[in-house]
């Protein structure tokens, strides 16, 4: 799939790290230094700016790493870019540790999901097919 992108940070473009990666890491566009507190959250640009195509979104997810060794994660998780956004790329991160986190220029934060997707038309109905599940929702399926 080829996508056009603006690229105004000093750092090179989103890559995959492994040949069988799904997403593409992103890193801070940052002038200085972000100190996130317990708790805090802040938008942090990328510098980078998309043109998806119709029927793709860009999705932004947590690096897990960050997430597990710092609880760092991404507040919206997965954001969605859309195709027709123009806008900078930014990513709400948000520290859910009990220590402050610095967050430094050229640092990978996120990762972005390149994901097809499909428009609904809606159908209204006055009943839906029976299934063995029926309406048991939340936790309805057991925990093991």
């Amino acid at each position: 799939m080829n996508i056009k992108i603006i690229n105004r940070s000093n750092h090179s473009l989103p890559d995959y790290e492994t040949r069988a990666s799904a997403g593409m890491d992103l890193r801070a566009n940052l002038t200085e230094s972000i100190i996130l507190q317990p708790l805090e959250r802040a938008i942090i640009r990328t510098g980078l700016y998309l043109e998806l195509p119709k029927g793709v979104e860009a999705q932004i997810r947590p690096r897990s790493g960050l997430a597990a060794k710092k609880g760092i994660t991404v507040l919206n998780a997965p954001g969605t870019i859309d195709a027709d956004y123009r806008g900078e790329v930014g990513v709400i991160l948000v520290n859910l540790s009990n220590e402050s986190f610095t967050i430094e220029d050229g640092e990978r934060i996120a990762q972005m999901v390149l994901a097809k997707h499909e428009r609904a038309d809606w159908n209204v109905v006055e009943s839906l097919s029976e299934t063995s599940r029926g309406e048991g929702g939340f936790g309805s399926t057991g925990v093991k």
